[in-house]
Parts: structure tokens; C-alpha cells; sequence
């Protein structure tokens, strides 16, 4: 039983990757710590228990990577994704401290898989849990668990209250009660406002109804509302989110990492029109694959279909829910409801434009179409070999990029750029300071784990200081 009457050196708003990785550096610094998770024990973690992997920079091959991965690198990658759209320092900060972030990782409890080899194209710069998120969270959950870490499920931060420089007190809810904490020092960790529908139709409209939230439905902003509210920095465009193309046919919330479709390359995508909308073909799937929940978005309706055929279907991981198969294009089209003629139209012009080289999809690969517009840069081969097969497919919201700016210290940094000296922010939250816009495939995990064990340990030097 949490003793909500008693004091700690630190408390921590959230219960997901970035939140636990806090409370441990906080309490291996001496700090006595409370986390207060608003899901109940069953669904803890947020969106931390439908990850699979973290990004690692590495300058040699380790058990669980092949190669290396170097820091130029690896900040080349997220430049290009971002487009610049990111704080160069912070984003190096990140970078370099993944390494080590690997076998404190493995000192806590995670487990890895060996390197993934196969369509994700993965192995060098990726490494996988053993087990997944749920995994990874349980064994931070145990480790938390053996060092006192006190946790509070099914419970709110509704409100954090600034006075001058420092946070005084928070409102927390449980149990139908509100009530008053303090702590010598605050880490915000509870993640971005994707599942606040209300908030993502100030900036989307009524297409917001229309999305799809992979992740856990108690991401609701309340946190970040009240910082925001009371002069905290604001840092990310709120239109920008983490958003994939995922099944149309999954739940409104918490569908996770099965509904992803990574059909994409290997075939068009046309939006309810049955006309294509952008190069399917563009890059390596995990540096791509974020931008199409936004695109689909941006389609009438927020739907599109994803078309290919039989000789496609081994080159991609499966939905968990079937594909729509036919045997050929116009009756296709009448399984989705689509115009059979406006499809049959888009498909032949697409076949035409193909100009064949030697297919591979691990690769950025000669395979291309000429005269078409939109192109297809790459893995371009022919629809024509039935079973024709679609995915239907909306916007999976992962998280938001509207966050909090931090400094080098995770220190939340108000409007008139002073830093709250108590007050520490890591992953969703913040993550806006490094992903402006775009994504690495597992780069949220990273800056989750970096920031996290940052914000812990500073908050922990300010409590016990």
C-alpha cells in the first residue's frame, strides 16, 4: 500500500519506459521514489508495451547488433528523417548515449534477441527485446520493485503546481480522491495527448475522429496541459505525430504493434478515389514507414488501400487480420468499394511505367517506374500476377511531438528560458526537442531510455543536494 501521506526525494508522472528508467537512476542515487501510473496494474507502461526495440549507436558488432553504427552516422539518419527539424545537440546527446544505455539496459533485467535478420533491414542498427515490451517493462517493474521504488496504479497527475522557479505540489486523483503531493524533485514522463481526441481536433478538425491510437488510451495530456498552461516552453509543431499507416479494420485504441502494415513498398497505395498519392518506394521501410500515417491523413476520408499480388506476399510481415484477395483488379476494387474502372486505370498505368531491374528488398534496389506521377523509386515490379491481395488503411497515432523544452540536464526550461529547478521531463513529453518531424525506426525507445536516466539521476542530485 502506497502511503500518500509520506515523502519522497522524487516523484515520477507516468508508468512507461522513460518514467521507469527515471525511477531507477533516481533511487540507485540514494533518492526514495514514488511513480504514479495512471493505467491500472494490468495495462501499465503506456505505449512502452507495444515496442519491440531501441536504436543503438556502436562502433563494433555485440552480441545482439552486426557491424557498427557510428555516431555521424546515425545523426545522418535522423537528420534526413527530421529534415533538420531537430535540436542538434540534444539529438547528439541521445546518440551518444545509447551505447551505454545497452548494458544498463541488461544490468536491470531486459533480455535481448539475437540480430534480426530479414525485411526490416534492422540488424545493425536495432536490437530487439527478448519478449517485447511487456518484457522489457516487467523486468524494469521487478528491478523497481527490489529497490523500493513505491508505485501507485489507477492513479492521475491532473495538475502540477509552479511557484516561481520550482514545482510545489501536484494533484493526483485515485480511487475517486484527489489529492496533494510534494517532493523535493518532479520527472514529467507521462507521455504525449494522442488519446485526447478533443486535443487532436483542435489542430486536425473532424479528421481527428478518424484516426486510429495504437498506444494506450490514458495518454490524455493532462500533464502537459498543465505545464503549458502555467509558461512551460513549448517545443514541436502539434500537427506532427508519430503516425504509421496501420489496419483500418483495427480497435480505436491500444491495437498496437500487430496492426502495423508493411505492405507499403511492395505494391501502391491509392486513396478511396483509386488514384496513388506519393512514392511508395521512397526509402528503406524503417526510415520511411512513420510518414504514412500522416499522409493517409491527409486523404479524404483518412483512408487509403494498399494493392498488390501473390508473388509480393513473402516479402512482407502479415496483418494480423487477412488480406482482401480477388482475382482480379476491378473485382478488387468492388471488395473495397472502390471505383473498378479508376483502379483498373491507376494499376495499368502503374504496370506500364514500371521499368524492371533486379528486386530486392533489403536494399535500396534498381526496380523503379519512369514517367509517373507520383514515381516509384524503388522495389517498382508489375501488379500482375492474381491473387491480387489490399489492406485498407487508416492513421495509427503512435504519440504526439507538441512537448516541453528540456536542456542537456532534462530540466524543463519555461518561456522566459529559465529552467524549473525541480522539474524534469523524459520521453513522449519531450521527445519534440529531437523528433521534430519524421522518425527512426525504435528511436522513441531511445530517447525514452537516454532521457530517462538522465531526468532520474538530475532529479535525484537535486533532492538529495
Amino acid at each position: 500500500m502506497v502511503d500518500l501521506l509520506g515523502s519522497y526525494d522524487v516523484l515520477i508522472a507516468g508508468g512507461g519506459n522513460a518514467a521507469l528508467c527515471a525511477a531507477l537512476a533516481a533511487r540507485e542515487a540514494g533518492a526514495s521514489v514514488l511513480l504514479i501510473e495512471h493505467a491500472p496494474r494490468a495495462f501499465r507502461g503506456g505505449n512502452s508495451r507495444h515496442t519491440r526495440n531501441f536504436r543503438v549507436g556502436h562502433a563494433a558488432p555485440t552480441a545482439t547488433l552486426m557491424g557498427s553504427y557510428g555516431e555521424d552516422e546515425y545523426w545522418d539518419d535522423l537528420r534526413r528523417v527530421t529534415a533538420g527539424e531537430t535540436d542538434e545537440a540534444l539529438a547528439r546527446l541521445t546518440i551518444r548515449e545509447s551505447a551505454p544505455a545497452l548494458a544498463w539496459m541488461t544490468s536491470h533485467g531486459v533480455r535481448f534477441q539475437p540480430s534480426l535478420a530479414g525485411t526490416l533491414s534492422l540488424s545493425r542498427t536495432n536490437a530487439f527485446f527478448l519478449g517485447g515490451g511487456k518484457a522489457l517493462l516487467n523486468a524494469y517493474y521487478r528491478a523497481a520493485a527490489r529497490r523500493g521504488v513505491a508505485v501507485l496504479y489507477d492513479a492521475e497527475v491532473q495538475e502540477l503546481h509552479l511557484e516561481g522557479d520550482a514545482v510545489e505540489s501536484l494533484a493526483v486523483e485515485t480511487e475517486g480522491r484527489r489529492f496533494t503531493l510534494r517532493a523535493n524533485s518532479v520527472v514529467a514522463a507521462a507521455g504525449g495527448f494522442q488519446a485526447n481526441i478533443d486535443w487532436l481536433r483542435q489542430y486536425w478538425g473532424t479528421a481527428a475522429d478518424n484516426f486510429l491510437i495504437r498506444g494506450t488510451p490514458y495518454a490524455k495530456g493532462r500533464v502537459l496541459r498543465s505545464l503549458l498552461d502555467q509558461g512551460a516552453m513549448p517545443v514541436g509543431d502539434p500537427t506532427q505525430c508519430h503516425a504509421v499507416a496501420i489496419d483500418a479494420r483495427a480497435p480505436k485504441f491500444d491495437g498496437g504493434i500487430v496492426t502495423r502494415l508493411d505492405v507499403v513498398p511492395f505494391g501502391i497505395v491509392v486513396n478511396r478515389e483509386a488514384r496513388r498519392f506519393y512514392d511508395e518506394g521512397q526509402d528503406l521501410w524503417p526510415k520511411r514507414y512513420a510518414i504514412w500515417g500522416r499522409l493517409i491523413a491527409q486523404q479524404p476520408g483518412q483512408i487509403a488501400y494498399a494493392i498488390t499480388d501473390s508473388k509480393a506476399v513473402a516479402s512482407f510481415m502479415p496483418s494480423v487480420y487477412p488480406a482482401i484477395a480477388a482475382a482480379g483488379i476491378e473485382e478488387l476494387a468492388g471488395k473495397l468499394d472502390l471505383d473498378r474502372a479508376a483502379l483498373a486505370d491507376t494499376v495499368r498505368r502503374y504496370n506500364d511505367a514500371v521499368r524492371p531491374g533486379r528486386f530486392d528488398g533489403t536494399i535500396l534496389d534498381d526496380c523503379r517506374t519512369e514517367g509517373l506521377a507520383p514515381s516509384k523509386s524503388h522495389w517498382a515490379r508489375r501488379i500482375d500476377t492474381p491473387p491480387y491481395i489490399a489492406y485498407p488503411l487508416r492513421p495509427g497515432i503512435t504519440f504526439t511531438y507538441l512537448g516541453l523544452k528540456v536542456d542537456g540536464r532534462a530540466r524543463v526550461v519555461m518561456k522566459n528560458g529559465v529552467p524549473v529547478r525541480n522539474l524534469f521531463a523524459a520521453g513522449e513529453i519531450m521527445a519534440g526537442n529531437i523528433l521534430g518531424r519524421g522518425y527512426l525506426a525504435g528511436f522513441g525507445m531511445t530517447i525514452g531510455t537516454v532521457f530517462g536516466r538522465i531526468a532520474g539521476r538530475e532529479a535525484a542530485l537535486h533532492a538529495r543536494g
